[in-house]
């Protein structure tokens, strides 16, 4: 198998970005989903790998993308798109292999769950041949007002809060700070139904998060720093991944 193809599945097939005009796409799709005035583009893109997924029925059409850093340990963590919102001092010790997730988006048109599956079995597929040990990223919920989200923050902050060896701290100026502030027990349908698709499978599969949301006014969204160790997958979710990436 090339290197660049990472997996086909159905009517879907994800592989990495080869050239100027495959990174191009996954810019268009990115400025169209994230709703940017300016093209979404910056200076971690030169250096990240990019994943595209693709519809083969409608020629080829990109309908998914994200990007990944891969770094060899948490030393690096400094360069990191998040380090620029969180003080990540914690995980410089941190010592296996890491890829930083970022910019994952979905063609607004689409609604197929399988397009999910498929980036997360690309994601596995990488992860195994790269020898990757954690996952991390900001998670995004859109838009800036908090509201509509307390029952997922509540939720957040019940089950989910990041290892104490790794807490991520306070860095951006403007943040929400949920788990001193939210007092609330979380209706857990309105959380599922308010948690963002990517926040809620890396939940699924024991990630973690920040005790605090940044409030990202340039990308209209509030984010938490999210956590994956891949050896605390629990067995049976590590099989269906790896069956999807199969």
């Amino acid at each position: 198998m090339a290197q660049a193809h990472l997996l086909s599945k159905g009517r879907y097939r994800a592989r990495l970005a080869e050239n100027a005009a495959d990174l191009a796409a996954a810019q268009a799709l990115r400025t169209m989903a994230f709703h940017t005035e300016t093209p979404d583009r910056d200076a971690y893109d030169p250096v990240c790998a990019h994943v595209l997924v693709e519809d083969m029925r409608e020629g080829g059409r990109l309908v998914c993308c994200f990007r990944m850093l891969t770094m060899q340990g948490g030393a690096e963590i400094q360069r990191s798109y998040s380090a620029q919102f969180y003080d990540l001092s914690a995980l410089e010790t941190y010592q296996g292999p890491m890829v930083e997730m970022g910019r994952f988006c979905i063609d607004s048109d689409y609604s197929d769950p399988d397009i999910l599956r498929v980036a997360w079995g690309a994601m596995t597929t990488y992860v195994d041949r790269n020898g990757i040990e954690m996952l991390f990223g900001c998670s995004s919920f859109a838009g800036t007002e908090t509201e509509q989200y307390l029952d997922a923050f509540a939720m957040l902050k019940a089950r989910h809060l990041a290892p104490k060896r790794w807490w991520p701290k306070v860095k951006a100026p403007h943040v929400f700070r949920y788990a001193a502030r939210l007092r609330r027990k979380p209706d857990a349908k309105k959380a599922m139904l308010r948690m963002p698709p990517l926040l809620r499978t890396y939940l699924l599969m024991g990630g973690w998060v920040s005790d605090h949301a940044v409030v990202d006014r340039h990308m209209n969204t509030l984010h938490v720093f999210t956590g994956l160790e891949i050896g605390a997958i629990p067995p049976a979710r590590k099989r269906l991944l790896r069956a999807v990436a199969g």
